[in-house]
């Protein structure tokens, strides 16, 4: 089994940056690859970064892309989520998933979760 832990959410200013960290643990012998998913009030799962298992590739939603930057540390079994530029639109509840099956971009396809970090960005 494996456990992912967000932190780093917060409340900001429009215009302002945020980093979001996702430690994993438990079966980390083995890294996988590790998304982004985010959900405003209302509104379904969203699909917001990936990143395969060495590192090495990235690939992003068009809301976010030029303004946020995936990355991961797999000796330390974290990946990051770097936003620039937030604006009021990226508020949401921002989730990491970890051991995708089948599309990087479809939250039903991840076989692991974290519970999620609040960013309000205020205007």
């Amino acid at each position: 089994q494996v456990q992912l832990v967000e932190s780093g959410g917060g409340l900001v200013q429009a215009g302002g940056s945020v980093k979001l960290s996702c430690a994993a643990s438990g079966r980390t012998f083995s890294p996988f690859p590790m998304g982004w998913f985010r959900q405003a009030n209302g509104k379904g799962r969203e699909f917001v970064a990936v990143i395969n298992m060495s590192g090495g590739a990235t690939f992003y939603a068009d809301s976010v892309k030029g303004r946020f930057a995936i990355s991961k540390d797999n000796a330390k079994n974290t990946v990051y989520l770097q936003m620039n530029s937030l604006q009021p639109e990226d508020t949401a509840v921002y989730y990491c998933a970890g051991d995708p099956e089948g599309s990087w971009s479809d939250p039903r396809d991840y076989a692991y979760w974290g519970q999620g970090t609040q960013v309000t960005v205020s205007s």
